[in-house]
């Protein structure tokens, strides 16, 4: 059924394009007074995607930054504004090494904040596995479920987006990658605020998985985010910033 969708839904992204100021490198940028606000209006774009196109396929992030828009979600889903019941959703990453449920885990942060939350049906919430596991399989299912309708990011303070760490190049299919330190002491939150327990590998969607959503969406919050926001939206594109990409994408 996905497949078949996959020329609708193709349509619907084109008619909902988001109406943004553009930079010179032509990515679309809001700008909102308020943490909270920023995040309530991604909350409520995807709540209209979902109204829209019920079937979409979404590609999710964790971090901190995600979690207001989650919270916002819940609580539209509870107003009766956000059905989840058609959808599925890809996350773009995990930590490798964690047994099943694991409280530091991605899967459980999903669950805390929004899975157990909506009526995500069982088994429309996937995951890249594991080391295991190679990504490309991962990105055949993304495909056999008809390609990402839109992809949701963040950005860390080194630019990168999902677990694409700036290097010299980056890879494009779902992969296992080492942690910088950097991104170890972002996610520290999850492991007691204990940068040494974060995990050093994980997997993540590639950058060319990213930018073959129809449409993709970056949040960042907060005056720390200014300037590598500022680089990925009108700087060089790099593998040295993976978010700067996005440049290139259309949507």
């Amino acid at each position: 059924r996905k497949a078949r969708s996959g020329s609708r839904r193709r349509r619907h992204w084109e008619r909902c394009s988001c109406r943004l100021t553009r930079t010179d490198s032509d990515v679309q940028v809001l700008v909102l007074p308020t943490p909270d606000t920023a995040a309530l209006a991604v909350a409520g774009f995807l709540a209209q995607t979902l109204r829209r196109a019920p079937d979409v396929v979404l590609g999710l992030p964790t971090g901190r930054t995600m979690i207001p828009v989650y919270r916002g979600l819940v609580r539209l889903h509870e107003s009766g504004l956000a059905d989840f019941s058609r959808a599925t959703t890809f996350n773009l990453d995990e930590f490798t090494g964690l047994p099943p449920g694991h409280p530091g885990s991605f899967r459980a942060y999903m669950r805390q904040h929004l899975f157990d939350h909506v009526n995500l049906p069982r088994g429309a919430a996937h995951f890249p596995r594991s080391a295991r596991t190679k990504g490309s399989a991962y990105d055949r299912l993304i495909e056999r479920a008809g390609g990402l309708d839109m992809c949701l990011v963040g950005i860390g303070r080194n630019g990168h987006i999902g677990f694409n760490e700036p290097a010299s190049a980056l890879t494009a299919e779902t992969h296992r990658v080492k942690l910088k330190a950097a991104t170890r002491r972002s996610n520290a939150y999850l492991y007691g605020d204990r940068p040494e327990k974060v995990p050093k590998f994980a997997m993540s969607m590639g950058i060319g998985t990213i930018l073959r959503a129809r449409a993709v969406i970056l949040l960042a919050l907060g005056a720390a985010k200014a300037e590598i926001v500022r680089a990925a939206t009108t700087g060089p594109v790099t593998a040295r910033v993976p978010a700067s990409l996005l440049q290139t994408h259309p949507n």
